[in-house]
């Protein structure tokens, strides 16, 4: 039994350190961004990530997500972290789940207040798939007016892989 188990290990150690060029072959980098400008508005926001393509048009991955908005004397600064998953189907509509945890401080300068929050969210979404882009709009699931900082559950996708 020491012998099945000791070939079985070395085995497996093999196929993973064969498949370890491949690993990286199958990794794209990118993310997403925010924009947008208004009468006494700024909201700037990056999303950078890294997914692994496995063969079946699935791909899993994580990112990290940073947001700032001002809205006159009003400030939010949103930190956050994503575990994404993508299906990609034969015909350029892409599916996607992504499950964010957020870190918010929101500051009114007017009063010198400040407040801290924290919460989750599960974004389900369809995009349309052209290539290393997509476009596309999601929903969160877990929406809480009285805990996010967002306004709405839908928000737009915008995403990009190299």
């Amino acid at each position: 039994m020491k012998k099945f188990l000791s070939v079985l290990c070395i085995c497996l150690s093999l196929t993973c350190f064969s498949q370890k060029a491949d690993f990286w072959d199958n990794v794209q980098y990118g993310g997403g961004f925010t924009l947008g400008f208004g009468n006494n508005q700024t909201t700037v926001g990056i999303s950078p990530s890294a997914i692994y393509n496995f063969n079946n048009g699935f791909s899993l991955g994580t990112g990290v997500n940073y947001l700032y908005s001002r809205i006159n004397d009003f400030t939010t600064n949103v930190y956050g972290a994503s575990i994404i998953s993508l299906y990609q189907t034969d015909f350029g509509i892409q599916f996607s789940g992504d499950l964010d945890y957020y870190f918010a401080k929101q500051t009114d300068f007017s009063s010198n207040n400040s407040v801290k929050t924290n919460f989750p969210a599960l974004h389900l979404g369809v995009a349309y798939n052209q290539g290393r882009f997509a476009v596309g709009i999601r929903y969160d699931v877990l929406y809480d007016e009285n805990k996010s900082v967002f306004a709405s559950p839908i928000s737009p996708v915008v995403r990009f892989y190299f």
